[in-house]
């Protein structure tokens, strides 16, 4: 129960996108999808079935999160690696700059 409650909160910090996009589609066929809903229409099988309905919400928005995260963890690891060859193209150049200056006037080649 306290998780729905969670998940109700939550609901209200969606985007619009997430609001009135759905985030997947149900792996089930049309059979399974028709077998679960007379399960729940019926009532009597297990008493938390419909809280299974709201879970199901909530998972889907978990794993989503989660898979938002990892993206940007690869991301950011892209990033860094990107950052970490400019900077050595940087101290490349830097280092020839400084080397150029030292050469005296009359060792240039012409």
């Amino acid at each position: 129960q306290r998780i729905l409650r969670l998940a109700e909160m939550c609901r209200r910090l969606e985007t619009e996108e997430e609001k009135v996009l759905p985030f997947y589609t149900s792996s089930l066929d049309e059979e399974e999808l028709q077998a679960a809903r007379r399960v729940l229409e019926e009532g009597g099988v297990e008493p938390l079935a419909q809280d299974y309905v709201g879970l199901e919400r909530f998972w889907q928005r978990f794993n989503k999160a989660k898979l938002e995260e990892k993206v940007l963890e690869q991301t950011r690891a892209a990033l860094a690696n990107r950052n970490q060859h400019l900077r050595e193209l940087l101290q490349q150049y830097l280092a020839g700059v400084a080397v150029s200056r030292k050469v005296p006037k009359d060792l240039e080649p012409l």
